[in-house]
């Protein structure tokens, strides 16, 4: 009896298995299908991942690149001109005189300070603008010309306000007199006028010189008049950001401005400095020594550029542009000049401003003494000759 209920046991067990076997081979062999149709469609998609998202990414790049490349090239949007106010100085000539022009022909109401009413930059003025122009004869240096010139300017706009004030700056020998005008000038007109342009949340546009930031051989006393402005401006930038008044920098390239290209200018600048310098200085320089950076500047400023539009436009474009930038380089060349100052080793970002600028070829007399030198030998040969002679000490 328990054989039998064990083979009956047996039976159903085995029944039962192979009733659950057939059920599970059943149900993978019917979701067969399904894994396969899976896998291919795991396989198409890496295959198209592989092959399509490069060429996605690509176009990605090269749609982006459009973008900005339209983004540069169109018109950048600006400021209507109606109604707005500007203050410049030095307009006798150079920057000053041609920003007046342009800024006049645009719509500006223009207040153009310069040193001479009759002078002949004056008069160019008054014959060539519209009657919105307005001239005022002020020595920036003068505290007492600066406050009359509010005053007249205040007179003019009445309640409005001063919408923008551009710093325009001249090249001078002498340290104080290069720190007097570029400088303390400067500082003054800027901080006399800053009421009306923080009623107007107006722009100050300023117009350096990279002589400020790098350093130019023979150029110390107006470099330094032009960093101490440079620092000025930036810190002013950030004091009147609550304002809502805009600062930029304008650093140009070299350009025809005022005496520069003037032969009886760089004469005057020659004798003054001739006879400032002291019996000893004058001794030790020799003066083919100054005679030849008297030439060598000249020479540099009749090779400068005589269109003067870059700056003007740049100037145009801080005034008018919703987001004017903090400083802007304007003209060729001045950009690269900054890229090799910025990232590469001092020796050769000074190497590249002396041949750019002023290659001395004569050294000074007391060098020439002190190493057996006659006058035709230049600052190179000189360098050389020490050299040698640290050669043959070791």
């Amino acid at each position: 009896m328990e054989d039998y209920l064990d083979w009956i046991y047996m039976g159903v067990m085995s029944a039962f298995v192979g009733g659950a076997m057939k059920k599970v081979l059943a149900s993978h062999i019917s979701a067969a299908p399904t894994v396969v149709a899976w896998l291919g469609v795991t396989l198409l998609v890496e295959r198209l991942w592989f092959f399509c998202v490069p060429a996605a990414l690509v176009l990605a790049a090269l749609c982006l690149t459009c973008c900005l490349y339209s983004a540069r090239t169109a018109p950048a949007p600006t400021l209507p001109v109606q109604g707005k106010a500007v203050f410049i100085t030095g307009c006798d000539t150079g920057f000053g005189k041609a920003a007046a022009l342009r800024l006049d022909a645009q719509g500006f109401q223009v207040f153009a300070t310069v040193l001479d009413l009759c002078g002949e930059g004056a008069r160019e003025l008054q014959r060539t603008c519209s009657p919105r122009l307005t001239l005022l004869q002020v020595d920036i240096t003068q505290p007492q010309q600066v406050q009359q010139a509010l005053l007249d300017t205040k007179a003019k706009l009445g309640l409005r306000g001063l919408w923008g004030l551009v710093n325009n700056l001249s090249l001078m020998s002498n340290y104080r007199g290069c720190m007097e005008v570029n400088f303390f000038g400067t500082l003054n007109v800027t901080k006399t006028f800053l009421p009306l342009l923080r009623l107007a949340k107006g722009r100050i546009v300023t117009i350096s010189s990279p002589a400020g930031e790098q350093p130019f051989p023979c150029l110390a006393a107006y470099g330094a008049s032009k960093a101490a402005l440079n620092l000025f401006i930036n810190t002013l930038r950030h004091e009147m950001e609550p304002w809502g008044v805009k600062v930029s920098t304008i650093l140009p390239s070299s350009y025809k401005t005022g005496q520069s290209s003037n032969q009886e200018y760089w004469e005057r600048q020659y004798k003054t400095l001739i006879h400032n310098l002291s019996a000893g200085l004058l001794e030790e320089y020799g003066e083919d020594y100054t005679r030849e950076t008297k030439d060598l500047f000249q020479r540099f400023a009749q090779l400068a550029n005589e269109d003067l539009s870059p700056v003007v436009n740049t100037v145009s474009e801080a005034l008018l542009s919703p987001r004017p930038l903090v400083r802007y380089y304007a003209g060729p060349g001045v950009g690269l000049m900054y890229f090799i100052y910025s990232y590469f080793p001092l020796s050769l970002s000074d190497k590249f401003l002396q041949r750019l600028f002023v290659q001395k070829k004569i050294i000074p007399r007391a060098l020439r003494k002190e190493n057996g030198l006659n006058g035709s030998l230049s600052l190179n040969n000189n360098n050389n000759n020490n050299n040698n002679a640290e050669k043959i000490k070791k």
